[in-house]
């Protein structure tokens, strides 16, 4: 009750997020173990149907390892059998998972592995945020080619899962690739989003 005696809202009359506090992990958007050569960046921002930044989007990623793999590895969140608190990734092993909330211009960054998925290599993405009743999922793809999902779009609403390469990124040893991947959660060039049954 408030002040004035008027019942104050509850979860069960509000839409969150009411996850920031607790799911956001330290690491979480750091797949690739550090100092990996074949580390590369997905980064963007998500946005609202008026093209606003959305500061306060959760985002979890999975994606097959470099070798093609779906069964990742445990350790994406450990804490310390002592104390309770986080101890972040173990640094080695590849999880393939990673969760990453929007800062408050509504950016995110994954620094994680190329995926060995066959076909046009993507990276599964779950998005939550404000106003939204349930999650939704789309996947993010870092190279446009033959793919049963692509191959089913028309090329305006296929070109919304294609994460481009950021120009000068370099080529040489040690240079890191980057991509960007906007996600659009409505309006006009609205991300595709899937439907799983």
């Amino acid at each position: 009750m408030s002040a004035t005696g008027r019942p104050l809202p509850t979860p069960a009359h509000t839409i969150g997020p009411f996850y920031g506090h607790a799911l956001p992990f330290p690491g979480g958007g750091d797949i690739a173990p550090p100092g990996h050569p074949d580390t590369i960046t997905l980064h963007g921002h998500v946005l609202d149907g008026a093209g606003a930044p959305v500061p306060d989007a959760l985002l979890d990623f999975w994606q097959a390892a470099p070798d093609g793999s779906l069964t990742g590895a445990p350790g994406s969140l450990r804490r310390d059998p002592s104390t309770g608190g986080f101890l972040g990734r173990n640094g080695v092993d590849f999880t393939g998972f990673g969760r990453v909330a929007t800062d408050a211009d509504g950016h995110y960054a994954l620094r994680t592995l190329p995926p060995g998925n066959a076909g046009a290599p993507y990276i599964g993405v779950c998005v939550f945020a404000r106003g939204l009743t349930h999650h939704l999922f789309t996947r993010a793809y870092l190279a446009d080619g033959p793919d049963p999902l692509l191959d089913a779009l028309p090329d305006e609403r296929r070109a919304t899962l294609i994460a481009a390469a950021d120009a000068g990124t370099g080529t040489g040893a040690g240079a890191m690739r980057t991509y960007r991947f906007d996600i659009r959660l409505q309006g006009e060039g609205e991300t595709v989003f899937l439907e799983f049954r």
